[in-house]
């Protein structure tokens, strides 16, 4: 899915006004795998006592990390979501992604909480 380049027209009466580029702040650089900084943690609260697996850290652009989270869903065989730059996998599968996060070469990849 590409991202439709949408252009905006802006008015102002001030002669002083700045003007910027909106794709400039969009596009978030994506780090290299190897220093990507990932937490994996168990999380129930909110979700009517059901667990769910969350990686959060992630640092770069939003397709990225919608592709890193197909990924794993497809790896654990689970339903997720990615929201608020957090992949959320139904289900108790901290050590398994832990485990394919560092096979894919996210060497900084920490379990967090008990």
């Amino acid at each position: 899915m590409a991202k439709k380049n949408k252009k905006r027209t802006f008015y102002s009466t001030n002669p002083d006004a700045e003007w910027y580029d909106e794709e400039d702040d969009a596009m978030e650089e994506t780090l290299p795998v190897q220093q990507q900084k990932l937490r994996v943690m168990r999380d129930r609260k909110q979700r009517k006592g059901k667990e769910v697996t969350l990686v959060t850290g992630f640092v770069g652009d939003e397709d990225d990390l919608k592709t890193l989270g197909k990924t794993l869903k497809a790896k654990c065989g689970v339903g997720g979501s990615i929201k608020n730059n957090e992949i959320i996998l139904q289900g108790n599968w901290v050590e398994k992604v832990v485990d394919l996060l560092k096979n894919m070469g996210y060497t900084q990849t920490k379990r967090v909480g008990g």
